[in-house]
């Protein structure tokens, strides 16, 4: 396929606002525009001229049906198709698709987890369009970007708080960027890059893996001899038939209108990574959603298999979903951007030290929101960021923060290396980022918060993002209030940098985030250090976070309440379906090959002279066999135990640091069985078989 042919279908399954102004009368177009630009509402005769030029086109485009398109507590998506066909008044076939239908659906949807939001029986959920996030066709359906709520109004989605969310940061940005003298911005948009990570694997070896099929990892298996030790798979040339699969994954992306920047292999073999151009974060959230959806979809066809969780493999690099988070105004200015002379740039420091001051505020919340079951597996392992929250600001920009504690004054006396910087007026980009270690990095004009777990929604991250921030920003909007001169401001404006530096320094650490030394260091500053993703669910009910998502009304104390709750119970209900997939290979599959191993070896022990090699062997199989029936049957035992728990935070707790440990003892039984087990008898597919079976 040539390239200008890709081109030309660049953007055409989404309606998008080229396609509006094209088809819109332009009244319609700009009331919408100023809708978008908070000056007005939709009213329904808005509506009805927007479905009409919608519906139009989607048919135009092959679609027949339409879905509110929206993204329920699970963290995945949901539709519900509806056709565009009704009958008239004589039975006849009607294409119709009016105003009403664009804003509002009800689609029942009573089965979605709501932590008590809405019981079964009360089966009315709505979902409402999100104008901001462009309509698209998918599987010639028309999806439309909705919010998803309750009867009496409660978010039941991901996607409602966002909104809400950015909502408080535009408003605290622009307060403050309108106090430093810049009244001519109106609005302040976070924008977000989102890098997924994945593993593609043979489909055929999925199939043979019931761990894989139902947990999404590998609940056994041990490492080849040869895995990533030589890094000849990271950034190397990238195998033909993945090649041909991100061929057709660019281009199913690029119809969709999402920019497909960079793909390349990732550390581990069989591990590769896909990064767009940042967007704005309401868009860039539902493109991921895409882009994980297209993913799986474009690897089945091409006798793949997608994984996306978080550690799909032991003793390997785990995926993530790094998310890089700025602030730009409706005047194209990135607050991060430190300038040609970021020492004097006082806009820059003061929303430099707003973001130290938030994250530092709120750690627990930001561990939380970047993890799941999952990526208990891979925080603080050797490719991933620790569980410790901490900032790496780079050394010329902490040298520059750190003179205004010391000196009073901003001034960089000398670069990174103790030589004079001689006529240098801007940051070098290299000496923002050399800490590969660090789960929140400054990377130039942005922050890149490496946590996310490559299978979430990065929805709730970027939430609490945005409140920590418009609550920090408000703050120093405060003290700054009724100052009449700029310059006033600028000195008002350091004296607060000097403040926050000073109360939240603990939280810059540009050394080894893995190192021992590392944890104990952080424990002396009083950072918090919170091992499982379990423990820090709780952090959503706090009084500070209540205090805080109330006051900006993202949400209720009730919905924070019910948020709770569902992550207990998808984190039990996680753990569960795990324990009863090892248990079930471990009776099917693992003790029956024990037992044929033992067939095997029998018939020689009737020789007149037995090898010692036999023996040994004989003895060595009988006693993994002995010991794997017995430490699964403790398994068992215990993990029914623990679901007898009615608390669900008490019940995940006992699953982190009593059934876990558990299944990891299970693990190495099969693991030391499948170092020794014979060619012939042991039919499971391996790690070496898996990993390098796309070639």
């Amino acid at each position: 396929m040539k390239f200008e042919t890709v081109f030309d279908d660049f953007g055409t399954l989404v309606f998008s606002e080229k396609v509006m102004k094209e088809r819109l009368p332009y009244p319609v177009y700009t009331q919408w525009k100023q809708t978008m630009s908070k000056e007005n509402s939709l009213d329904r005769v808005t509506a009805d001229a927007i479905a009409h030029a919608m519906k139009q086109w989607a048919l135009e485009n092959g679609a027949t049906h339409f879905t509110h398109w929206f993204q329920p507590l699970t963290g995945s998506t949901a539709e519900k198709h509806d056709s565009f066909v009704e009958p008239d008044e004589f039975g006849n076939p009607l294409l119709r698709f009016s105003g009403k239908s664009l804003i509002k659906g009800e689609p029942d949807a009573s089965s979605f987890p709501s932590g008590g939001l809405r019981a079964t029986f009360e089966a009315r959920g709505y979902t409402y369009w999100d104008c901001s996030s462009p309509a698209f066709i998918k599987d010639n359906i028309l999806c439309i970007p909705s919010v998803f709520v309750s009867y009496h109004g409660e978010s039941l989605d991901k996607k409602a708080p966002l909104l809400k969310s950015l909502e408080a940061i535009d408003k605290a940005a622009t307060r403050l960027v309108n106090l430093l003298g810049e009244k001519d911005v109106r609005h302040v948009n976070p924008v977000v890059g989102l890098e997924q990570e994945y593993f593609l694997i043979d489909r055929d070896l999925y199939k043979k893996r019931l761990d894989l099929q139902f947990t999404g990892r590998t609940l056994f298996g041990s490492n080849p001899s040869k895995t990533q030790e030589l890094d000849d798979h990271y950034f190397g040339s990238i195998p033909t038939r993945v090649s041909n699969f991100m061929k057709e994954v660019d281009h199913e992306l690029w119809k969709l209108g999402i920019y497909v920047k960079a793909e390349h292999n990732e550390a581990a073999p069989a591990q590769f990574e896909l990064a767009p151009v940042f967007t704005n974060t309401n868009v860039a959230i539902d493109q991921n959603q895409l882009v994980m959806d297209i993913l799986k979809k474009t690897a089945e066809k091409h006798n793949f298999a997608c994984l996306l969780h978080e550690k799909p493999f032991a003793g390997l690099n785990g995926s993530g979903k790094h998310n890089n988070w700025s602030l730009c105004t409706d005047t194209g200015q990135n607050l991060f951007s430190p300038g040609e002379k970021p020492a004097e740039n006082i806009r820059f420091l003061v929303f430099m030290c707003a973001f130290i001051k938030a994250v530092d505020t709120y750690p627990e919340l930001l561990r939380m929101a970047a993890s799941n079951a999952g990526n208990d597996h891979r925080l603080g392992a050797n490719e991933a960021p620790p569980a410790i929250i901490s900032i790496y600001l780079g050394n010329y920009i902490e040298q520059i923060l750190m003179n205004l504690i010391k000196t009073n004054t901003t001034k960089v006396v000398t670069d990174i290396e103790g030589n004079p910087i001689l006529g240098l007026s801007y940051i070098p980009r290299d000496n923002t980022d050399r800490n590969r270690t660090s789960p929140m990095a400054f990377t130039g004009n942005k922050f890149e918060f490496r946590m996310l777990g490559s299978s979430l929604s990065a929805s709730t991250v970027n939430v609490v993002l945005n409140t920590i921030m418009a609550e920090a920003l408000d703050s120093i909007s405060s003290e700054l209030d009724g100052i009449k001169y700029i310059q006033d401001v600028r000195d008002k404006g350091l004296e607060i940098c000097k403040k926050i530096l000073t109360k939240h320094e603990r939280i810059l650490f540009s050394g080894d985030g893995y190192s021992s030394d590392w944890i104990s260091e952080a424990a002396k500053r009083g950072l918090p250090n919170i091992p499982s993703y379990v423990e820090s669910i709780d952090s959503l009910i706090d009084p500070k976070s209540i205090k805080l998502f109330t006051t900006y009304k993202i949400y209720s104390e009730k919905e924070l309440i019910a948020r709770n709750e569902v992550l207990n119970d998808d984190y039990c209900k996680t753990i569960e379906v795990e324990v009863r997939t090892l248990q079930q290979i471990i009776k099917r599959q693992i003790l029956p090959l024990l037992v044929k191993e033992i067939d095997v070896i029998t018939p020689i022990l009737n020789l007149n002279i037995v090898p010692d090699y036999v023996t040994h062997r004989l003895n060595e199989i009988t006693e993994l066999l002995n010991n794997l029936s017995k430490k699964n049957n403790e398994l068992a035992h215990d993990f029914e135990k623990v679901l007898l728990i009615d608390n669900l935070h008490e019940r995940g707790l006992k699953i982190v640091h009593e059934i876990m440990p558990l299944m990891l003892e299970v693990r190495h039984i099969i693991d030391a069985y499948e170092k020794i087990s014979s060619v012939d008898v042991y039919d499971i597919p391996l790690y070496g078989e898996i990993l390098f079976g796309n070639r």
